[in-house]
């Protein structure tokens, strides 16, 4: 496996404007990739058999260095040519896209590892939080899953 390099984080960043897959997708193309590994994270209507009628995401201000961090790791322990992730905070909508992780490699089994990883690691380590307000009136603050 080669030494990672900063060269491999492509794109990460936490913004409150919607995201896009072909900027992720083109973030981690590249010609040594032979396999590239996407994720997207949705708001779904229903979440643990309740409706949602509103959410909204937020984040510390340390959350782009934790990003940041974890993506580092992730390109030192695995063989990748490289990582994108882009987490959106602020009002969303059912069907806006929250999260979008990429990762590319070689070989498929490495860009699927590398991208499962990062969005795992992503959502325990990032401090990103959901405010979620469900159609009869309850709500609740919890950790972006």
């Amino acid at each position: 496996m080669a030494p990672p390099s900063s060269a491999a984080l492509r794109l990460l960043d936490i913004r409150d404007t919607p995201l896009s897959l072909d900027e992720v997708f083109t973030a981690v193309r590249d010609p040594e990739a032979g396999g590239i590994a996407l994720f997207v994270g949705t708001v779904r209507r229903v979440d643990d058999g309740l409706a949602v009628d509103q959410l909204a995401y937020s984040s510390h201000p340390t959350a782009l260095d934790r990003l940041r961090d974890v993506a580092a790791r992730i390109a030192a322990e695995c063989d990748v040519v490289a990582l994108a992730a882009v987490h959106r905070v602020g009002e969303l909508e059912v069907g806006d896209l929250a999260v979008v992780v990429a990762a590319s490699a070689a070989h498929r089994a490495q860009a699927f590892e590398a991208g499962r990883r990062l969005i795992d690691e992503l959502k325990t380590e990032v401090p990103v939080w959901k405010h979620q307000t469900y159609t009869d009136g309850d709500a609740v603050w919890v950790h972006a899953d």
